[in-house]
């Protein structure tokens, strides 16, 4: 199995709220995943399931853990995973765990303290939230970290990511661009002086940048940069919700 995102969570102060904002923003609507006991809500484009969301966990909140995106990580078995990244120096904030008919996962983080999910899924196959190009779905992954070699040698040790360039960003020194092992680019690593914390970053496709940067503050949200054209053609913003969560947005000029 080729260890790539197969989906994206946010774990939030207020889904109401999230919903609506994520809904203006990318269009999106959100519905009950129908899982007893708990307020899990499925985000959907056009009808297909892009990822997930859910109120951030009392307990977690209070250990000091803010509104975020999550993605996961297919692998072929997520307790063998597990054991893997704690015995390379990576943490476990979750262990793992089943749910019926969707699969088995553990939320874990890298040795620098990004976090992730991993996820053995069951069934008819992994869902196909990753589709660069494609709006409303995944387009992107970037790695905030202190230290990409560390970081790149992690992943590909964990998943097989592999490196296919490193570019020269002047002062911000060296984004490193990875796939999942063979074919398409699919993400990039830097060193980000500015982050209190390591974490990922996760880019949705949008048709118009402009317009979805209108809609990111018209709605309450925070945009954190300029729309920005980086070498493929496209341009992204990066951006928090309302409630903290940083995002990105990846399109181009109508």
């Amino acid at each position: 199995m080729t260890s790539s995102f197969i989906w994206y969570e946010l774990l939030t102060s207020d889904p109401g709220a999230a919903a609506s904002f994520y809904g203006a923003v990318l269009g999106w609507t959100a519905s009950d995943s129908g899982q007893a006991g708990m307020d899990y809500r499925i985000l959907s484009m056009q009808g297909v399931a892009v990822g997930g969301l859910m109120a951030l966990p009392p307990s977690a909140a209070k250990s000091g853990m803010r509104p975020g995106w999550f993605g996961y990580v297919s692998v072929a078995d997520a307790d063998a995973s597990v054991a893997s990244i704690a015995a390379a120096g990576g943490t476990v904030p979750m262990p793992a765990m089943s749910l019926p008919g969707i699969g088995r996962m553990a939320m874990v983080a890298d040795p620098q303290g990004a976090s992730l999910y991993v996820m053995a899924p069951v069934g008819s196959g992994p869902p196909t939230s990753f589709a660069p190009g494609k709006p409303g779905f995944g387009g992107w992954h970037e790695l905030h970290t202190k230290d990409w070699e560390a970081a790149l040698a992690f992943y590909s040790a964990q998943f097989g990511w592999a490196k296919t360039q490193a570019m020269d960003m002047g002062p911000m020194g060296t984004y490193l661009l990875f796939n999942f092992g063979s074919g398409a680019i699919v993400g990039g690593m830097l060193n980000d002086s500015n982050a209190a914390r390591p974490y990922w970053l996760y880019y949705f496709n949008i048709e118009d940048i402009d317009a979805a940067n209108g809609r990111v503050k018209a709605n309450g949200g925070e945009a954190l940069m300029d729309p920005h054209q980086v070498p493929t053609g496209d341009w992204i913003i990066q951006a928090r919700d309302p409630q903290g969560a940083r995002f990105a947005l990846v399109g181009r000029k109508q």
